[in-house]
């Protein structure tokens, strides 16, 4: 047998069990650094399968690294697990973190074999733009080491290269002074209007905004009662651009529209976030052609990158493929017609289709890692990991 069949027998053995976690965690999602359960069930089976688990990595109380065998190509899986606040998990991430936990148990029966050490990397945080687990799991060393990073992403289509473009988050807030609204509102400082004033000045910029920036956000807190002049105001908000460097030039005009409404009213103006951003996604070309050509093996068919570019997402990801070798395809599920982040889509990861998902995804990724330990590709990922 050779290693591509022994991968796909252990998958078929483990099936069951790695449906079971998805649904699992789909049944009980956590959003981002509270994922406590979520953590805990992918290492513990990880740890059942004779993987080497340590846990807290980096620092964080939810991110794990479990390694399997003693190879030279050492191939970094990453596995994401966090939910999205009230709409759950609406961006799959239970079959993310399913068919990452599958391709490393397929890839353990083969990798010495096939000369691999397969680390997977329980990532949390992934949806919180405002500082993405991935981002402090790079910065203390955790991707040390490996010489490339894969994942699969569930969307509504088969994408080879997930157009990931770069984000920031930050939280905005404005502190003025109560007063009377009726009766002495000139005694006040109305941060509301100044809230109010920054959205109009970031709605004239969008002229002036490429195609590709993106600027949105909510507001959290509005004030207390209609006759009272709100003194705090805050609210969440994202940009984002095609690079780094486009998303800085975005971030600056963004911050002079919030400055801008506290220059006017008076309010005083504080910002959190926004210094560590998702770097856009450097996908690794051929690591991505051996993704799609495994996955069209398993009956997978992929829409065009053209195609793919109509709907831009974020990720950090991107920070890791800026690291190292790195993929991050997309994985179709029928989702009926509902996009990422709506409720429909929560439903639709725990169908049927979801669990081909995990499923293909997972047989299709441990494929490529086989095939990225064939000379040739091997010595090209050892000498460009850096």
């Amino acid at each position: 047998m050779d290693a591509k069949e022994a991968a796909r027998e252990r998958i078929d053995r483990e099936r069951d069990g790695l449906l079971a976690l998805s649904h699992r965690l789909h049944a009980n999602p956590e959003i981002a650094y509270e994922e406590e359960q979520a953590a805990t069930w992918l290492a513990e089976t990880l740890d059942a399968a004779g993987f080497s688990v340590n846990t807290g990595t980096a620092g964080l109380p939810t991110a794990f690294d479990a390694t399997y065998g003693s190879g030279p190509l050492r191939i970094g899986i990453c596995a994401e697990f966090d939910a999205l606040p009230s709409v759950g998990h609406a961006c799959g991430h239970n079959i993310i973190a399913a068919s990452s936990v599958g391709a490393a148990l397929a890839l353990s029966s083969v990798a010495d074999d096939v000369g691999i050490t397969v680390t997977v990397l329980g990532t949390p945080a992934e949806e919180y733009i405002k500082s993405g687990g991935k981002i402090t799991m790079l910065e203390a060393g955790a991707f040390d080491g490996l010489h490339a990073a894969i994942m699969a992403h569930p969307m509504p289509d088969d994408v080879a290269q997930m157009p990931i473009i770069a984000a920031a988050g930050f939280e905005v807030t404005y502190r003025g002074k109560e007063a009377h609204a009726s009766a002495s509102p000139d005694q006040g400082i109305n941060a509301a209007d100044a809230m109010t004033i920054a959205q109009t000045a970031i709605g004239l910029l969008r002229p002036t905004l490429r195609s590709t920036d993106r600027v949105h956000g909510i507001v959290t807190k509005g004030g207390e009662a209609f006759n009272i002049i709100p003194a705090l105001v805050t609210g969440d908000f994202g940009v984002r651009a095609l690079t780094l460097d486009d998303l800085d030039d975005v971030y600056r005009k963004v911050m002079r529209a919030f400055e801008a409404g506290a220059l006017a009213t008076g309010a005083a103006l504080e910002v959190d976030g926004g210094k560590k951003p998702f770097a856009h996604m450097e996908h690794d070309s051929e690591l991505s052609a051996l993704y799609q050509r495994n996955a069209e093996q398993l009956g997978r068919r992929f829409i065009t990158p053209e195609q793919a570019w109509k709907r831009p997402a974020s990720s950090d990801m991107g920070n890791v493929s800026l690291a190292l070798p790195s993929i991050h395809p997309g994985v179709g599920i029928d989702s009926k017609g509902a996009v990422n982040h709506q409720p429909d889509f929560t439903a639709a990861c725990a169908t049927p289709s979801a669990d081909a998902a995990v499923y293909d995804a997972a047989l299709s990724l441990a494929w490529t890692a086989i095939d990225a330990a064939e000379p040739g590709v091997r010595e090209r990922l050892m000498t460009a990991a850096h």
